[in-house]
């Protein structure tokens, strides 16, 4: 598993415009591939009288899939470059998707490749894009008497809390970097005066 990758911070969406043609650039996280066609489908579904509808992204911490489409225009002029964009950010788990208003002039090969390189660069810059790490699930087990103070501290301290569960005892899943494993349960211990159990879990990515 990956130390870590860059995605975009959120979806957003920017306009652009290039000789009276209107590039509008949709980008957003993608866990997976169906996310990332389901972006698509949404925007095709937004932009319906769109020209065309150029997409590409960018599956898996290593970029193990790549995907991109022309949608009609000129082989190589629109998704390749707004694939190439992504991949020299080196965004992962990332989907773009262009709605083009065509404006009366013809571009050139040149001329879109540009465009909707850019178009896609001026969405990643607007949106921003933000590092995730790789982390260890772990779940912090109390009792009701001190599961908010628990939660309070957590909170306080700026941890990746994913869920609460109340039951006989109040199980918290957080996720902790990975190499601060003993660093969180010797953290935890001090703020619980021993009375938090913790049990680690799965690898996942996170903020933290």
């Amino acid at each position: 598993m990956r130390e870590g990758y860059v995605t975009v911070a959120r979806e957003g969406v920017h306009e652009s415009e290039v000789n009276r043609s209107r590039f509008v650039c949709t980008v957003a996280p993608a866990a997976t591939e169906a996310e990332a066609q389901a972006v698509l489908a949404r925007v095709r579904a937004a932009y319906p009288d769109a020209t065309h509808h150029c997409f590409a992204y960018v599956v898996g911490a290593d970029a193990d899939v790549q995907k991109s489409g022309d949608d009609g225009e000129p082989g190589g002029t629109a998704g390749l470059p707004m694939l190439q964009l992504l991949l020299r950010r080196e965004l992962r788990y990332v989907v773009a998707v262009v709605a083009r208003y065509f404006g009366g002039t013809k571009l050139g090969a040149g001329g879109l490749i540009r465009a909707y390189g850019g178009a896609v660069g001026a969405a990643v810059d607007a949106v921003g894009t933000v590092t995730r790490r790789r982390m260890r699930l772990v779940t912090v087990t109390v009792d009701h008497g001190r599961a908010g103070k628990v939660l309070g501290h957590l909170h306080a301290a700026g941890r990746d809390v994913r869920g609460v569960a109340y039951g006989e005892n109040v199980e918290i899943e957080v996720a902790v970097p990975a190499g601060d494993l003993d660093g969180f349960g010797s953290w935890l211990a001090d703020a619980t005066a021993g009375g938090a159990e913790l049990r680690p879990g799965d690898e996942v990515y996170g903020t933290g």
